[in-house]
């Protein structure tokens, strides 16, 4: 059963009306359900006014106030996924373990599988063995990839990247980046070199900044993203581990508390294993009684 399902199965069981007790308990399991205190206070001060206009009594009743109030939060924009009519190009960023280097490879793969010509980057060049790895992934997706030797700079190897991507009519170039968040500093000036490579050599291209986050975290997730967004631009999110194991509530809190849209989630460990975050799927899941 979905988080939302059985928080309002409790919820009906535990309370005959809906006042401020209810309220209150509810705040405090949305809070533990990773949605935060900004992202709770948000949900509650809707679910409030649906109450109140739609002459809601019962706790039982409120399961599609509170679906439609979810279902409005997390709908993407019309434009959420224009960068993938390309030419673009795809930083992925985030600290080391979240499945940045695994979410490039099945980024890669997704769109070749849709006919679209791929080109990898290999710019994480301190993590040991991550331009193996982000190869191994080239090779699973049928796609090439650029890459150096490690310890190079990662801002040459995006150079050498829009080159051969310019050569070779690359419809998406997806970089994996670095994420050495405990140094900000080294981290921001990096992304700055790779920016201003971006924008010299690439500059017809459309850009999209990705902050790939293990959703089983948590709220340590998003205090990821927020470190991020302070040294860098981003667009969205990709949300890992999201197979059953997550509480899933952290989706909502990144797109109310940092206005960030989660736009593919990776369900599993197969180069297949990522998909476009879909906003009613995601929520039905939430409530799903199975």
């Amino acid at each position: 059963m979905g988080f939302f399902g059985r928080l309002l199965n409790s919820l009906a069981e535990a309370f005959s009306a809906v006042d401020e007790d209810f309220y209150d308990e509810l705040e405090e399991q949305l809070i533990l359900g990773d949605l935060g205190v900004e992202a709770t206070e948000k949900i509650i001060e809707d679910l409030r006014e649906r109450v109140r206009t739609e002459h809601i009594m019962q706790p039982e009743d409120l399961r599609e106030a509170l679906h439609a109030s979810l279902r409005d939060m997390m709908r993407q924009d019309e434009h959420a996924y224009d960068f993938e009519e390309g030419p673009s190009v795809v930083l992925l960023i985030g600290v080391n373990g979240v499945g940045k280097t695994t979410s490039a490879g099945k980024l890669a793969g997704l769109y070749k599988a849709q006919g679209k010509r791929v080109l990898l980057c290999a710019a994480d060049t301190f993590r040991a063995a991550a331009i193996e790895q982000l190869t191994e992934w080239s090779h699973r997706a049928g796609v090439e990839i650029i890459a150096q030797s490690e310890g190079s700079d990662p801002a040459a190897v995006v150079f050498d990247a829009t080159q051969a991507a310019r050569a070779r009519h690359t419809d998406i170039l997806i970089a994996d980046t670095a994420g050495r968040l405990h140094n900000k500093k080294n981290l921001m000036e990096e992304l700055r070199k790779i920016d201003r490579i971006l924008e010299r050599e690439y500059a017809g291209a459309k850009r999209e900044s990705l902050i790939v986050l293990d959703a089983t975290t948590g709220q340590n997730a998003l205090s990821q993203a927020r470190q991020f967004k302070e040294v860098t631009d981003v667009s969205g999110v990709i949300l890992t581990k999201m197979d059953g194991t997550a509480k899933g509530g952290i989706a909502v809190a990144l797109q109310m508390e940092l206005g960030l849209p989660v736009k593919f989630i990776g369900v599993g460990e197969q180069i297949a294993d990522l998909k476009r975050f879909d906003a009613d799927e995601y929520v039905e899941q939430l409530f799903s009684e199975q």
